[in-house]
């Protein structure tokens, strides 16, 4: 399971609420937990200058964190400037996270093409999972659901499935964080297939609901002796509606989704799942990146 947490945040999305909840995030299982925040740079008749007063501010902010830290637990504030994505990649590597936790603004593809997308580049680039969540949704969070959302952050996992080699990779992730987690953290999946009837299918389908709900019970005694409550459920229709729909009737903590490498010029052409889903789910996304050890 999870054991070092890296939170991003711009001060706007919510998650600098998580400062006051690290001994809530301790009860899932992190005994390091770091805090990080880049401050644009600033302009002197066109020149860039680092915002001095802002990163101290920003390290003010964050440092609460380390006010209340129960024994075992380590926190850290970094306080970077400019370079978002490449200081993240950095901070990951110092500090070895295993998961990096962010938000992230519903989005189509033009916006990201136009405004660009920390999110989207991270995705291209980073080597462990990425747990995605809406700064309008976790704003909203009294206190105590807020606690309530930390201590079970991957408590209940919608599995995307679809018969292919990106699918079954996700599987060995998710039975891989099972294998190591702690109590009450990891306890149901739900593997979830949509077969599209109609339109040019992107991963390999099986042709009827009856031979894709057979390949999830041989998945699902894959996972069961790792003491998991395994569900399994197949739908027909549009795959990213039905996994949204899948998302809201279960009490599902987060979408566990991969996906392989694909260029990026392609992406107007042939939609990534994952993608698509980063934008457009309201539940959290635990994106895990494809391997990139080759």
């Amino acid at each position: 399971m999870f054991q070092k947490l890296l939170i991003c945040t711009d001060l706007q999305d919510g998650l600098q609420r998580l400062v006051h909840f690290v001994p809530n995030l301790a009860a899932a299982g992190f005994h390091r937990i770091v805090f990080f925040h880049s401050v644009p740079l600033q302009e002197d008749r066109g020149i860039p200058q680092i915002d001095e007063p802002a990163i101290e501010i920003a390290r003010q902010r964050l440092s609460v964190a380390c006010e209340n830290v129960p024994d075992g637990v380590e926190v850290r504030v970094e306080i970077e400037s400019d370079r978002t994505v490449e200081n993240i990649l950095k901070v990951i590597d110092t500090h070895e996270c295993d998961l990096v936790l962010l938000g992230t603004q519903n989005k189509t593809l033009l916006n990201e093409k136009v405004f660009g997308s920390t999110t989207a580049a991270l995705v291209e680039r980073i080597t462990i999972p990425m747990l995605v969540m809406r700064p309008a949704l976790i704003s909203t969070y009294t206190n105590e659901e807020l606690d309530l959302r930390c201590r079970h952050l991957l408590r209940y996992l919608l599995v995307s499935y679809d018969g292919s080699d990106s699918a079954r990779y996700l599987v060995k992730q998710v039975a891989n964080i099972a294998r190591s987690r702690p109590k009450d953290s990891l306890n149901t999946c739900l593997l979830g297939w949509t077969i599209e009837p109609h339109g040019r299918r992107t991963a390999p389908q099986c042709q009827t609901v009856e031979n894709a709900q057979a390949e999830l019970e041989r998945v699902k005694t894959e996972l069961e002796p790792l003491g998991l409550t395994v569900n399994t459920e197949v739908r027909t229709g549009e795959r990213l509606t039905e996994f949204m729909n899948m998302a809201m009737e279960h009490d599902v903590s987060a979408v566990a989704v991969t996906s392989p490498s694909v260029p990026r010029l392609l992406e107007w052409s042939r939609p990534n799942f994952a993608n698509k889903l980063l934008r457009r789910s309201w539940h959290p996304v635990l994106f895990m990146p494809p391997d990139r050890s080759h």
